[in-house]
């Protein structure tokens, strides 16, 4: 790498509609410019990817109807297996997080979150746990029964919450790392149809955002981490009244600062700028600005918090864009080839 070179990402496609599996790119610390270096098609559909801590093993989901994990190296320019693909145990898994020794995918397909241990390798062991959600919603297209889409821990790290697109709720669990079963500790009921997708915190930790697919909104809630509490406080669409397009919410991210929340519109194409008051309650949409490409799928914050990438799965292609620190607006600042896009992460 040059000297400007000084970053590395990773971006998840789906091998099933023409994607080349996982790509490992070089950032440009001065534009913010990814340069494939590596790729690897070793797994179907590795739709979401994570980072272990010290950056040295990348995990991703296999989302197919047969549901797996897999472990790759990180180190040198294509991501390479640690074993075996480790089946999940549940359908089409479309989110992972790592805790505590543990990695947890979301299922969508089954409704469920299992649990896998991690070895000493960073390979992934068989399922040691899985939580299946129960319930449904009245979208009878979408809510005939749970579809968990993505789990996260608290800012705490004591729970794990999985959002429910099909139950319209948000589940609240914790992980016994001895025997790595999760316990139901509580569920949250949003509102009937809106279909939640993912969430995010606010950095200062008492808010999350939770992002709904059926409804282009965002929920703010207020999170009480000493009970695990999750209280929703009230809805703020993330397209204007004027927009008639269907469309799909997809990835909701937080400014670094508190002050910012941003929100990626599939069919609508668009990525939604939302100021927060000093509450952090209030959440008022600014505009909405071009996605650089068609089906944001993904969005993310690069690690400086200066630029968002958004990872747009039907133009195939991964767009960045420059942040204005003082209104939020995203600036288109390039692209890079990426067939079936799904998601994209720093490390």
């Amino acid at each position: 790498m040059s000297g400007r070179d000084n970053g590395r990402a990773f971006i998840g496609s789906f091998t099933s509609a023409g994607g080349r599996g996982i790509i490992h790119a070089a950032v440009d610390a001065g534009t913010g410019a990814l340069t494939e270096r590596g790729v690897t098609d070793a797994v179907a559909d590795p739709s979401f990817l994570a980072l272990a801590p010290d950056g040295s093993v990348l995990y991703a989901v296999s989302e197919t109807d047969e549901g797996a994990a897999a472990a790759f190296s990180a180190e040198g320019g294509r991501p390479r297996l640690i074993g075996d693909p480790v089946p999940v145990c549940g359908s089409s898994p479309t989110h992972l997080t790592l805790t505590r020794g543990h990695l947890l995918t979301a299922n969508y397909g089954s409704g469920s979150v299992t649990v896998l241990p991690v070895g000493a390798d960073g390979g992934l062991l068989a399922a040691a746990g899985v939580l299946q959600h129960q319930g449904a919603g009245p979208n009878p297209d979408r809510q005939r029964g749970p579809h968990a889409h993505q789990v996260v821990t608290d800012p705490t790290g004591r729970w794990l919450l999985a959002t429910d697109l099909g139950t319209d709720s948000v589940r609240i669990s914790a992980l016994d790392t001895a025997s790595g079963e999760l316990a139901p500790h509580g569920e949250t009921a949003l509102r009937p149809g809106s279909g939640p997708r993912h969430l995010a915190f606010h950095p200062a930790g008492g808010h999350a955002y939770v992002l709904n697919e059926l409804t282009p909104t965002l929920t703010v809630c207020r999170w009480d981490a000493e009970q695990g509490v999750l209280e929703p406080l009230g809805e703020t669409p993330v397209l204007p009244d004027s927009v008639d397009t269907e469309s799909y919410a997809s990835e909701v991210v937080v400014s670094l600062d508190g002050r910012f929340v941003w929100a990626a519109n599939r069919g609508h194409d668009s990525i939604a700028v939302l100021a927060l008051d000093e509450t952090y309650e209030k959440p008022e949409l600014v505009t909405t600005v071009p996605c650089g490409g068609r089906w944001p799928r993904d969005l993310t914050l690069d690690p400086a918090g200066r630029r968002l990438y958004a990872a747009n799965e039907h133009s195939g292609d991964v767009t960045w864009f420059d942040i204005d620190p003082e209104t939020g607006i995203p600036v288109r600042a390039g692209s890079l080839q990426a067939p079936a896009a799904s998601c994209v992460i720093f490390g």
